[in-house]
């Protein structure tokens, strides 16, 4: 078993429980493990034995640009469409967190961390 991780993804987007969020947008951070065999990948030096970095953050991408409520929606969205396209990967775990959220004081951000495992 093995680890891949994409840490500190940066976006801007329109997630947030209230209407003004939606429309004024956020800057929203995520970040990424998978926990999958490695071994086939490590031997072959072949990419297609792996989760490919690029495709993952595509995947990631296309998550961010459809608007949730809740940062735990966002984040289930992100895990089912990991195992959609990653079958082979064992468990997903997900930070997803929302900067400077509209708290009335000082917070660097509102994190909520999401794992899974088949």
């Amino acid at each position: 078993m093995g680890q891949i991780a994409l840490e500190g993804l940066e976006f801007f987007a329109f997630h947030g429980y209230y209407d003004e969020e939606q429309k004024i947008g956020n800057k929203y951070g995520i970040d990424l493990f998978l926990s999958t065999d490695l071994r086939r990948a490590a031997e072959s030096d072949d990419l297609h034995q792996t989760v490919n970095y690029e495709t993952l953050y595509a995947l990631v991408v296309e998550e961010m640009k459809v608007p949730a409520r809740l940062l735990e929606h966002l984040g289930h969205r992100i895990i089912d469409k990991i195992y959609e396209r990653f079958p082979f990967v064992e468990s997903v775990k997900v930070q997803v967190y929302k900067f400077n959220p509209p708290l009335g004081g000082i917070c660097k951000w509102a994190k909520v961390t999401l794992e899974e495992a088949r």
